[in-house]
């Protein structure tokens, strides 16, 4: 066992989120910070396999308050995280005629009540949509982030801002000392790393409730899904556009900046299975299940569903697949918003759980945080 390192923050997860928190700690507050990760480098789970899409709004027509939160943060972000934004193609969202959850006039309501632009596609567009199931295609403006961009961006900025960052370290388990500091008991290799804090930030997303298992701490609600995002090459009257098809059993295509390809997912084909985390009762690591499941991908059934509505999708090119665990709040399921997680001291003083669903949440997170003056 090495001798303890003692800090005054400790985040646990090098996430887009936990990089974001680190940075705030040392920069704002000044105070000696270190991450803990288990991954070989930073961004490497579900910062990085996802649309990698910018919200701005415009997905979430059945929950107003996560529409124009990310209305809000969308300028903010991309002026943030410029080097990393690629906004050089058009964006589409197209309403399905039937089986969506709103109409095209509620779509173009709701884009106006939270202030975000949005006007008819161009013909030359319009005419890639199959008109019997699709009533209207609206161009609105999002981008896509580039998350190898925004990891090595963020590696540097964590290291000119002297937070230290301890990659392929496993956080085991977190307990109170008798001077109500804390002591996070890390694994490196065959080696036990025991660190200490003042606070320690659980920012580890599907796995919060292992840390906190692990320590006989409560755990939280959560629903997990293994997930597939399905990376294909288009034709060519779609490499400069992105498409989101809604509200309702459809699909998105996306550019996706790290590969220069596309992202494909489909509302009922990308989930492959789901599980629960309930507060009481067993706990099973999300990880180590998603490795355990075997992964046969549903790219045939995502297009054969996607060609009735964009019939150049007949002409995608499957590369491969990203997998992943989604972790949500149970209350996404009611009205597909998408709230944040933020426990403070959450079964110890000086714990707090934090999770947020969308990259552009972690300004509400940091700006929550000051408000609870933690």
């Amino acid at each position: 066992m090495k001798s303890t390192a003692s800090y005054q923050t400790l985040v646990v997860g090098g996430g887009f989120y936990g990089c974001c928190i680190a940075l705030h700690w040392r920069r704002v507050r000044g105070q000696r910070v270190a991450v803990v990760e288990r991954e070989a480098d930073l961004l490497q789970r579900a910062s990085y396999n996802n649309q990698a899409r910018v919200h701005n709004g415009y997905h979430y027509p059945r929950s107003l308050l996560t529409g124009l939160r990310s209305r809000i943060n969308f300028p903010r972000f991309v002026e943030d995280y410029r080097y990393s934004i690629d906004d050089r193609f058009e964006k589409y969202y197209a309403i399905a005629r039937v089986a969506s959850k709103v109409t095209a006039a509620q779509f173009r309501i709701f884009c106006e009540r939270i202030g975000a632009p949005v006007e008819n596609a161009p013909p030359r567009v319009r005419k890639l949509f199959d008109r019997d199931h699709i009533e209207e295609v609206f161009r609105v403006r999002e981008c896509a982030f580039d998350a190898a961009k925004l990891c090595e961006r963020l590696r540097s900025e964590l290291e000119d801002a002297g937070v230290e960052v301890h990659l392929e370290t496993e956080a085991k388990a977190v307990r109170a000392l008798e001077d109500s500091r804390l002591e996070l008991t890390c694994q490196r290799g065959g080696e036990t790393l025991p660190l200490t804090a003042d606070r320690v930030f659980n920012c580890t997303y599907s796995r919060t409730n292992t840390l906190l298992a692990a320590s006989g701490l409560p755990t939280i609600p959560l629903k997990h899904e293994l997930t597939e995002i399905a990376l294909v090459e288009v034709p060519e009257p779609l490499r400069e556009i992105g498409i989101t098809v809604m509200c309702g059993p459809f699909f998105s295509v996306m550019p996706f900046p790290p590969r220069a390809v596309h992202s494909f997912s489909h509302v009922r084909y990308t989930p492959h299975g789901e599980w629960h985390d309930l507060e009481e009762g067993p706990h099973r690591d999300p990880y180590a299940y998603f490795d355990s499941l075997s992964k046969q991908t549903s790219y045939a059934h995502m297009v054969k569903d996607a060609e009735r509505y964009l019939p150049l999708a007949r002409e995608f090119r499957y590369l491969d697949s990203l997998w992943e665990v989604k972790t949500v709040l149970p209350k996404s399921e009611i009205d597909d918003s998408r709230p944040i997680l933020f426990r403070t001291d959450h079964g110890l003083p000086g714990l707090t759980c934090i999770m947020g669903a969308k990259i552009d949440n972690v300004y509400d997170v940091i700006e929550f945080g000051r408000a609870r003056q933690w």
